[in-house]
């Protein structure tokens, strides 16, 4: 049997483990639906706690062949899977829309285009993963480092970026020489499964990478806490960061969590250009981005304008199928995420705040999952959406009144992820920027903006993760740094 099948419709999605595709012995195979049909798309087998045990062993396997192979050898493995993936575009990015929910021309093609760029990025990074060689106090003593793979690494990804969110860890840990023991979202089986066959038929050592599916609280319990693998690569919410931190206590963690990204609009903004891009942020991919711009500071001067404007971008936002090319916005990818929207915004309603647009499922489509793009005004620091990351198309509206407030209120939130600040005032945007208690800051941009070789992560004492991912970075996060002095006094030996 082959690793996804046809069968009368679904395809059946098998577990790579050990260098096989095989059965899970788990529970019943999981269905999935697609968000924007309601169609069934996948029976995804479901792994266990004997599976992860497995998919260790053979990745320990692999450690000595990856170590053996030079920078440039897996750099081409990396430029080879990066081939595969365009060789494959249009049928990976079909499954990414059929299964997440994302606009099939605008937004799932460009996903596969940045996830075959990470691999290429990773590969020639590594080619260039320089290392020190240190002043030493003894005349007769060199001392020099080199970045050495950490070994087995557990990489546990989420659902909103099926493709390229596991890019970023796959491609610099195989680039790096790690083995890698993969658990993505049971959401978005079909993406994993695509990125699995481009790595085997790139020619990867066996044992390099395995896929296996399951229960979060089997299988992702077990990658984080099983002794045999020694470091963990997570994207994924902030709650799912500190079940997996508690488990994996003691090894390195790379972990990029959840955002609540504040925008500030400055009286003396370019109110068009911060109208046009806070939406985008608010609205791209159903507001389902770790950075999207989830509240909105306006400065009391331009309330009125911004809020205005926000409606008018909303009201362009063409909400529908997500394989028809007029779509900009397709549904929510889960019922949780729909449920959330609905409760944020339930809770907004209750403390006072006023929905000026949106604010709803919306009617006459397949399933229950469409969103409307939503506006709110009157929002204040103690509502749900001001404190809790929300997740989905919504763009909530705060006035301030001067740079301190909004500072203020910007950091009140317990994440630290990217912010955006609005000004012509050069002073005042480094000013802001400065104290905004976000790991990522964009001037006159939207939150949402990041280029993939940059290094992008939490703020210390938030709930957005540690470490640093993106291009070098995440190389450099995963690997670790070796010391070796030599005695060169003539006659030792």
């Amino acid at each position: 049997m082959e690793a996804a099948e046809s069968i009368a419709g679904p395809r059946r999605v098998r577990l790579f483990v050990a260098d096989d595709w095989v059965d899970g012995v788990g529970a019943e195979p999981l269905r999935v639906t697609s968000p924007a049909t309601g169609e069934e798309i996948a029976l995804v087998e479901q792994g266990t706690r004997a599976d992860v045990a497995r998919a260790i062993e053979a990745a320990t396997g692999a450690l000595e062949p990856l170590a053996r192979m030079t920078a440039f050898e897996r750099g081409g493995l990396c430029h080879r899977i990066a081939d595969r993936l365009l060789e494959r575009r249009e049928e990976i990015a079909r499954d990414i829309t059929a299964e997440q929910g994302k606009p099939f021309r605008s937004q799932a093609l460009p996903e596969v285009d940045v996830a075959a760029e990470m691999f290429r990025d990773a590969a020639e990074s590594a080619r260039r993963l320089d290392s020190a060689v240190h002043p030493s106090s003894d005349p007769a003593k060199r001392v020099l480092t080199i970045r050495q793979a950490r070994g087995v690494y557990g990489i546990i990804t989420p659902w909103n970026f099926p493709l390229a969110i596991p890019s970023e860890y796959l491609s610099a840990g195989l680039a790096t020489g790690n083995a890698m023991v993969w658990k993505p979202s049971e959401w978005t089986p079909l993406s994993a499964w695509h990125l699995m066959r481009c790595f085997l038929d790139a020619g990867v050592p066996e044992g390099t990478l395995s896929l296996v599916l399951g229960a979060p609280d089997e299988v992702g319990d077990e990658v984080a806490g099983n002794p045999g693998i020694v470091a963990i690569g997570l994207t994924g919410s902030s709650r799912t960061g500190e079940l997996v931190a508690r488990r994996a206590a003691g090894k390195p963690m790379l972990l990029e969590l959840g955002g609540n990204g504040p925008t500030i609009i400055f009286d003396d903004a370019d109110v068009a250009k911060a109208i046009r891009q806070t939406a985008f942020g608010s609205f791209e991919n159903a507001g389902q981005i770790c950075n999207s711009t989830e509240r909105i500071l306006v400065h009391a001067r331009l309330h009125d304008e911004v809020v205005a404007g926000l409606v008018d971008e909303a009201a362009k936002v063409r909400l529908g199928s997500p394989f028809e090319d007029e779509t900009t916005m397709g549904p929510v990818a889960n019922e949780p995420t729909a449920a959330k929207m609905d409760s944020h915004l339930e809770d907004a309603r209750e403390r006072g705040a006023e929905i000026v647009f949106g604010g709803a499922r919306a009617g006459g489509f397949p399933t229950s999952l469409y969103y409307e793009p939503t506006v709110l005004d009157g929002v204040t620091t103690a509502m749900r959406l001001n404190v809790e990351e929300t997740f989905g198309p919504v763009a909530p509206v705060l006035t301030f009144s001067d740079e301190d407030e909004a500072l203020a209120w910007a950091n009140s939130a317990p994440f630290g992820l990217n912010g955006s600040v609005f000004t012509r005032d050069i002073g005042r945007a480094l000013r802001v920027a400065e104290k905004l208690q976000t790991g990522t800051v964009n001037i006159n941009e939207t939150s949402a903006y990041w280029q993939p070789h940059t290094p992008a992560g939490g703020f210390t004492g938030k709930k957005s993760g540690m470490g640093r991912i993106g291009g070098i970075y995440t190389l450099l996060e995963m690997t670790q740094v070796k010391t070796i002095t030599i005695d060169i006094e003539e006659g030792s030996s």
